[in-house]
């Protein structure tokens, strides 16, 4: 065995600090530790890095030996660092003084090692998944439950019509409908004027001026009418849904609600869907109606298209089912604006931060919704509506 000095290949600043170094004897290395390897001494910066580095720099071996007897002083914060840096295993080689066997036999007999996890299964890796997942997997998960929530109140409607919010639904219906009447018709008057300018100027240069009822029906009533009220309600309605949810969660009426047994889906997201559900197909239809009458005035002054011939012409340039898929995307855009209002407004934080960013949120993500469903809309139904 070595003799018992203190490591001279590690020396310290401070004799007191923890040292620790190596020295070959017999063709056998030897970890020789020196020092007080106390709370103490390894409180200073300085100590501690040196000691951690002079570990790292002796990783536990097989065929290392170990000499403590130089340690001045040995309580059980250095024992425990000694029997972590070994690994819960006693070295093959060890001198040390029998005081200082107590100290680390103490440490090793209550240091109990950290059993291994068991393997999740299947169901538990893919619940952890939806739970702390990326982001759009939660909101996905949230947003399908609160789908199956209102199918579900919808069929306590059915089965309890007399229990539903029918005042509350009332409101919601004059709300996001009557009072939208004005702005929806301005704006879908002045597309159509817009529009019918601009394909007049193409039209007269191949001398197809009356094409312009056929370009404007379908346009108006296809696509650019059911989009543009939908817009219009996302910006105007569905963050007016938003920032109402967000003020009772503020104000916390909806933990009041919960305390009283008062459902949240039936009495504020249910009533919501289905006016907004009713209300956006009509909006669209008034929409379509301003824009072609905007369209039509343009066409009469632009190329010199009488009302009548533009009212006459229409319905054989425009088939009913144009009518009829507009109705139903509408009825669909409704619904998602509604349900994406009321996620961003249960989601809102007791605070008026999170108000504002929420209702930010729920109007970009229905609109976007909005262009995504119409592009689907148009590649599921390209061979509806138009005339061969």
């Amino acid at each position: 065995m070595p003799p018992a000095t203190s490591p001279a290949d590690a020396p310290a600043a401070d004799s007191a600090w923890p040292r620790l170094g190596q020295q070959t004897q017999d063709g056998r290395t030897w970890a020789v530790a020196g020092g007080r390897w106390t709370t103490l001494a390894m409180s200073s910066r300085p100590a501690w890095e040196a000691l951690a580095k002079s570990l790292s720099a002796l990783p536990p071996e097989a065929d290392r030996a170990w000499d403590l007897r130089p340690i001045e002083q040995l309580d059980h914060i250095g024992a425990q660092l000694l029997w972590d840096h070994w690994r819960h295993e006693w070295p093959a080689t060890l001198e040390l003084l029998p005081q200082h066997r107590a100290v680390l036999d103490q440490v090793a007999q209550f240091t109990v090692a950290t059993p291994d996890e068991p393997a999740k299964s299947l169901p538990d890796r893919v619940r952890e998944f939806a739970h702390h997942g990326p982001r759009a997997m939660v909101v996905m998960r949230d947003f399908v439950g609160l789908i199956g929530q209102l199918a579900l109140d919808l069929c306590t409607l059915a089965r309890a019509p007399h229990r539903a919010p029918w005042r509350d639904f009332s409101g919601h219906l004059y709300q996001f409908g009557a009072t939208a009447l004005h702005i929806t018709a301005l704006v879908g008057l002045l597309i159509g004027v817009v529009l019918a300018y601009l394909i007049s100027q193409q039209l007269r240069q191949y001398g197809a001026e009356t094409f312009v009822v056929n370009i404007l029906g379908l346009s108006l009533i296809r696509e650019l009418g059911p989009v543009l009220a939908a817009v219009l309600i996302a910006g105007r309605s569905g963050s007016a849904i938003t920032a109402q949810i967000g003020v009772m969660r503020v104000t916390e009426e909806l933990d009041a609600m919960r305390v009283m047994g008062i459902p949240h889906g039936f009495r504020l997201v249910m009533p919501r869907v289905l006016a907004l559900a009713i209300a956006m197909p009509l909006i669209s239809l008034w929409t379509s109606m301003a824009a072609l009458a905007g369209g039509m005035l343009a066409a009469n002054a632009a190329l010199d298209i009488s009302p009548s011939y533009f009212l006459s012409a229409l319905p054989r340039a425009v088939p009913i089912s144009n009518v009829w898929l507009a109705t139903a995307k509408s009825a669909v855009f409704g619904v998602l604006i509604a349900l994406i209002g009321c996620y961003f407004g249960m989601k809102v934080k007791p605070n008026t931060e999170s108000l504002g960013r929420g209702t930010t949120s729920s109007v970009v993500t229905s609109i976007t919704a909005v262009i995504l469903v119409d592009a689907l809309f148009a590649v599921l139904f390209k061979g509806i509506g138009f005339r061969g």
